[in-house]
């Protein structure tokens, strides 16, 4: 199919004939409405249109016409509607139960958007039990199909997102991230909350990139820009609300003495980590993340995605885990020319059940160690993970 985004004014072939999310999202809508949330720009719109029997159906909040029709509910006569950027709205969720109590037993609502449809689950809201709320994310390895090295470093490049994946250039790609972290900073962010001062949360976003890879001290930051704790703080989640990053917790089991409180971060966008090597544990962790949510949004299965780090600073990548224990420890590697990490081996017998696996971006060897510690390229490990 071609993948083609109303705000571009060229198309790119796309290799990906459904969106993963394509089929959840058919069946869930004939039981609830279905809310579709994600990262600016990552193909929310573009997966609706491709749901909708028909184009008058699409209703987006930003269009004044449109707009007017959803506040006059002179809604259009077809079976399926769906509300893009309706959260622009102050009482939007009033309005989508409204419209859900009088016609849901007739119509197929979807209703896609930023970070912020995210906000009402964590407090009581009158639409419980109306919808089903799936996390969409960029282009992965396993959603492409890709089969070569080439492709793999292709996407390590270009990163997830359809319009830079799918761009002829590296220009294209540079100056797509650029114009996307100045959405977030001047648009989305303070549609959120206020932001006294612009310059530095800015500065804060060109300075997270460089911090990939290793917990995130929040005291260092604020040292950096010279704002208060309390504001970085408040910075970085609205940050992440937006789907700017997001923040892996430490493991903690009381198998080792894990540190408690020092998480790390990655970009959605992972070419702005401009080290080869973080570069590929960002891509990793995007492609974890994805399968977590794709397991706890369409399968309802208990999974989660941290990191591992003891007090003594002993150290695994990723620990993805099932029902609260640990079932798959990740460690990340540019190359394979490197031994086993001493650190999967140490965590190996505090977790003798748990899979053991060093991934390489580079690399071609795939093995197993004398212990069952798997070796394997990046591209075969996360071809399995959607």
């Amino acid at each position: 199919m071609i993948f083609f985004d109303p705000r571009l004014k060229y198309r790119y072939n796309y290799t990906v004939e459904k969106r993963y999310l394509h089929k959840s999202v058919t069946n869930d809508l004939k039981k609830k409405m279905v809310f579709i949330s994600g990262p600016r720009q990552v193909g929310k719109t573009t997966l609706a249109k491709t749901l909708l029997k028909s184009k008058s159906g699409y209703l987006n909040w930003d269009i004044p016409e449109h707009r007017q029709s959803i506040l006059k509910y002179n809604l259009p006569r077809c079976k399926q509607w769906c509300f893009d950027e309706i959260h622009k709205h102050k009482k939007w969720k009033d309005y989508l139960k409204g419209v859900y109590d009088k016609h849901g037993d007739e119509k197929e609502i979807l209703v896609t958007g930023s970070a912020r449809l995210d906000f009402f689950k964590k407090s009581g809201d009158s639409l419980q039990g109306r919808y089903y709320h799936l996390r969409l994310h960029p282009l992965s390895v396993a959603e492409l199909k890709l089969k070569t090295q080439r492709e793999f470093i292709q996407l390590l490049e270009k990163s997830g997102f359809p319009e830079p994946y799918f761009s002829k250039n590296k220009t294209q790609v540079r100056r797509w991230s650029l114009n996307y972290r100045s959405l977030l900073v001047n648009d989305e962010i303070p549609q959120l909350d206020m932001v006294s001062d612009i310059a530095k949360l800015e500065l804060m976003t060109l300075r997270l990139p460089e911090l990939v890879g290793a917990p995130l001290s929040i005291n260092s930051l604020r040292e950096d820009l010279e704002i208060s704790h309390k504001t970085a703080s408040r910075w970085l989640g609205l940050i992440e609300k937006v789907y700017g990053i997001f923040r892996l917790p430490p493991l903690g089991s009381s198998l080792i003495r894990a540190v408690k409180k020092e998480q790390k971060h990655y970009h959605y966008d992972w070419t702005l980590v401009k080290e080869d090597s973080f570069r590929f544990e960002n891509l990793v962790a995007c492609h974890l993340l994805k399968w977590v949510h794709y397991q706890r949004d369409v399968c309802g299965e208990d999974f989660e995605l941290r990191y591992v780090r003891d007090t003594d600073k002993r150290e695994v990548d990723f620990c993805l885990l099932k029902d609260q224990k640990p079932f798959e420890f990740v460690e990340c590697k540019w190359s394979d020319n490197t031994k086993t990490s001493d650190h999967l081996k140490y965590f190996q017998k505090k977790f003798p059940t748990a899979n053991f696996i060093q991934i390489s971006s580079i690399g071609k060897k795939n093995y197993v160690t004398s212990s069952g510690i798997e070796h394997m390229p990046a591209l075969k490990y996360l071809s399995n993970k959607i």
